[in-house]
């Protein structure tokens, strides 16, 4: 079972977002352990001080180190002074800052994570985290966008919902995840319920056909279509098979005439 211990200044923010969804599920079923850790609890003055003003002048104020580095020791990372490798922490958990420095959230990143035993994902905040949180304390930093947030604890719940979902079970079966959208770098095809016609615009005939191969060819055509228009960086024609590089340079497909 992955265990995720999330270390953050704002605990209720992380919590009650828990208790919803997919997420309360996995965990009502044992799936997955979430652990919210409050940063303050680690700090050792009246005010619960976790933040500084910046060596070197500047705005803002910064993440200290100490309360973060008492935290991961608490949670199962030793410090290590040998710096020569680059990171200050055993190999697991494997210990993850929000940083808009890091490198992007992707799916291919969330299954490589959701294999882990134990993950600490620590919330970044203010102007930043002391660098030596980076340099020593953390073995990865992950980015989830190109846009500015208050702080890390809605990347956090992206991170904790992406590798939660990717747990077996948590879906309900073992293959739903396979099917989300970038779960194979494509995004998802257009999905319809009833009733099939609405204010004059209705479900496409092909969905009412009832021939499930030509569905699933016009269901793929419509991925590949998609992705290409709106997501380009996505298509790799070196991942594509030749069926989809030929369906690709098709027109949509149509239901079979009726008689």
């Amino acid at each position: 079972m992955l265990r995720i211990d999330v270390v953050t200044l704002f605990p209720q923010m992380i919590s009650d977002a828990l208790r919803h969804s997919i997420v309360f599920r996995a965990l009502e079923r044992n799936l997955v352990a979430i652990n919210v850790i409050d940063l303050r609890d680690y700090t050792h003055d009246r005010h619960r001080t976790a933040d500084d003003t910046p060596y070197g002048g500047g705005g803002g104020m910064v993440m200290k180190i100490e309360p973060i580095a008492e935290a991961l020791e608490w949670l199962g990372c030793p410090l290590n002074n040998d710096t020569s490798a680059g990171c200050g922490i055993i190999s697991r958990p494997r210990v993850i800052l929000t940083d808009p420095r890091g490198r992007p959230f992707r799916q291919s990143l969330a299954r490589e994570w959701a294999q882990e035993q134990h993950i600490v994902i620590l919330c970044g905040h203010y102007e930043g985290v002391d660098e030596r949180v980076s340099k020593f304390l953390v073995t990865d930093s992950v980015s989830i966008g190109d846009y500015v947030l208050t702080g890390g604890e809605l990347p956090a719940l992206v991170i904790v919902d992406a590798l939660t979902r990717l747990q077996a079970g948590a879906l309900g079966g073992d293959s739903a995840a396979e099917k989300d959208s970038f779960a194979e770098q494509l995004l998802e095809y257009p999905q319809y319920t009833k009733p099939a016609t609405f204010n004059g615009w209705a479900v496409p005939e092909m969905l009412l056909c009832g021939h499930h191969a030509l569905i699933t060819k016009w269901r793929r055509w419509h991925q590949l279509k998609l992705t290409s228009k709106h997501r380009p960086d996505l298509i790799r024609e070196d991942l594509l098979s030749a069926a989809d590089i030929k369906l690709l340079n098709e027109p949509e497909p149509v239901p079979p005439a009726t008689k």
